[in-house]
């Protein structure tokens, strides 16, 4: 009997157009085995198959969502079983309500539940549907602030040579005013810092820009900050490892994600990249917004 613990085995699911197909073919490019539309009863048999191909399929990937129709009903209970034999993740792609009803609509395309109903009515459906499988997932990405290139690094940055780190680790700025990042595992504030914005100098600049960077670092309290916080982000990331889980974002805000939190990520990316078997990988979410 084939041994599937020695496969890597993705669930791609989540809701309808946050992302599926771009991170499958994402996924294929880095040299997953990719099936796409899977009903929840063929997982097994999959696993099975990719183990009697033995090294020729080392990583596998399933994406499965509710076009299975009745079948989806059936995932969580699959995922259950698999885990006891299998090395499986499950990531879960979703998005906001508005960007989501935004991409249908520019693809002219009903929402799948959607019926004699409106957009939105799918969207509910859909989100009551899976509410099981996004809690009981290993990884959530939140795409609504990402367009089809970002979303194909993002995919890049978690599952590419995974194996040569014990976790990954995303350092993301952002600015409270656009909403704090809803896949964010740890958020850090840097309001207490002055805000650059009211240095006329400064303004037009950002926290990529020495003259900003080094007014924000010699703010007090700003580099002590910056070693506490990664001092005692030390054990939470070493228990990941313990753990197993591979991906953590640490999102740190500021009022509109231009200055302060720019300048205090790139700094803390190499605090945390200094880290065993940490590797660190930045974004700045906000850093374009007007």
């Amino acid at each position: 009997m084939a041994d599937a613990r020695q496969h890597e085995m993705l669930i791609v699911t989540g809701m309808s157009g946050a992302g599926r197909s771009t991170v499958a073919n994402a996924l294929e490019d880095l040299g997953w085995y990719v099936v796409d539309n899977l009903p929840p009863q063929m997982l097994r048999p999959f696993v099975d198959l990719a183990g009697r191909a033995g090294a020729s399929l080392p990583k596998i990937a399933a994406v499965v969502d509710i076009r299975g129709g009745d079948f989806f009903s059936e995932l969580q209970e699959t995922i259950q079983t698999l885990r006891k034999g299998t090395a499986l993740r499950v990531v879960f792609l979703d998005a906001a309500d508005d960007v989501l009803v935004r991409r249908f609509e520019s693809v002219r395309r009903p929402h799948p539940l959607q019926g004699d109903g409106t957009l939105l009515d799918g969207i509910a459906a859909e989100r009551n549907r899976i509410a099981t499988i996004r809690g009981a997932s290993d990884l959530i990405i939140d795409t609504s602030d990402l367009n089809i290139h970002q979303l194909a690094t993002v995919t890049r940055e978690h599952f590419s040579e995974v194996d040569a780190v014990g976790v990954s680790v995303t350092l993301l700025s952002f600015g409270f005013k656009y909403g704090v990042p809803a896949d964010a595992d740890h958020v850090a504030d840097a309001r207490f810092l002055p805000n650059p914005f009211w240095i006329p100098e400064l303004r037009a600049q950002t926290g990529l820009d020495s003259d900003v960077a080094a007014f924000v670092l010699q703010q007090a309290g700003a580099r002590e900050f910056l070693a506490r916080y990664a001092a005692a982000l030390e054990p939470v990331l070493d228990g990941y490892q313990r753990e197993n889980k591979r991906h953590v974002t640490i999102a740190v805000g500021c009022t509109g994600g231009k200055h302060r939190s720019v300048a205090m990520v790139k700094e803390l990316s190499a605090l945390i990249g200094a880290l065993p078997r940490v590797a660190v990988s930045v974004r700045h979410r906000d850093l374009g917004r007007e």
